[in-house]
């Protein structure tokens, strides 16, 4: 019987999980199965208990129980730990171990699919909820020469900024205190594109260096609303998440199965051209 796998999530029928998984597993020849699975959003801890007592082996957790992810995980890896959530469950044989690959995967897609160098470099992130905190340790990891959190409760930016302050050069600013401020890289971190398409009171115009590329954590088939008004407002390039996305379960692959796939044929696969 081949080990079974799973994307956990409400909703969770969109998941592109199962597909790259898939993929992964045939591509590694390893013997699998990926589904997916709904919990209620008041009983995820049971839902995966319930998938490990059938023999269940990891987890994918996706929106939005990655807090409750982080609760349930008897043991944690140094990134969950800094992250405070878990989007990734191993499980251990008597225990879910949990882990975030999140910012492992922004890592790789920025640096490897992109080309884009973080040491050195200006960094400029739109929100300070969980998918900031998810990507902002392995981010300073890379020694930027500094991070700008910008978000509209002020109040949240300044926690996130004081909790990885240990980390590197990272400080809050207000929207309005940027001053003229030019970032190589800005990133989209909140869900405001997906209702607000000018992101009145966080995205600010005239952040954007020359040759800056914007990111946006979101991914879609289309342009999205954080690309456009970038692209309108001075960034030299737009990319969105399916490349973290896709890098992110290669990590999740890595912890469960001990090899790294090639995540380069996923992309074709993902967004045909």
């Amino acid at each position: 019987m081949p080990d079974r796998y799973a994307v956990i999530g409400n909703p969770v029928a969109h998941s592109k999980s199962p597909l790259i998984h898939a993929a992964f597993a045939r591509a590694t020849g390893q013997a699998m199965s990926y589904e997916r699975l709904l919990a209620p959003l008041d009983g995820f801890a049971a839902a995966a208990k319930r998938f490990a007592s059938e023999g269940g082996m990891g987890l994918n957790v996706t929106a939005p129980f990655k807090l409750d992810a982080f609760a349930l995980a008897t043991e944690k890896s140094a990134r969950a730990r800094s992250a405070g959530a878990c989007n990734t469950l191993a499980w251990r044989g008597s225990h879910w171990f949990g882990d975030n690959t999140d910012g492992a995967g922004l890592i790789h897609d920025l640096m490897h699919n992109l080309g884009v160098a973080i040491s050195g470099r200006d960094v400029l992130i739109f929100g300070a909820g969980g998918a900031a905190r998810g990507i902002l340790g392995p981010l300073l990891a890379e020694t930027p020469r500094r991070v700008v959190v910008v978000n509209r409760t002020q109040s949240k930016a300044d926690e996130l900024a004081a909790h990885f302050a240990a980390h590197g050069n990272i400080a809050a600013t207000p929207t309005g205190a940027l001053g003229g401020g030019r970032f190589d890289i800005v990133i989209n971190a909140t869900s405001i594109g997906l209702q607000d398409t000018d992101g009145a009171g966080v995205w600010a115009a005239g952040v954007f260096a020359p040759g800056a590329l914007a990111y946006d954590l979101v991914y879609a088939d289309a342009p999205t609303p954080f690309a456009r008004w970038a692209s309108a407002n001075g960034a030299a390039r737009t990319a969105d998440g399916l490349g973290m996305l896709i890098e992110q379960a290669a990590e999740s692959f890595l912890l469960w199965r001990g090899v790294r796939p090639d995540s380069r044929p996923l992309f074709p696969l993902l967004r045909p051209v």
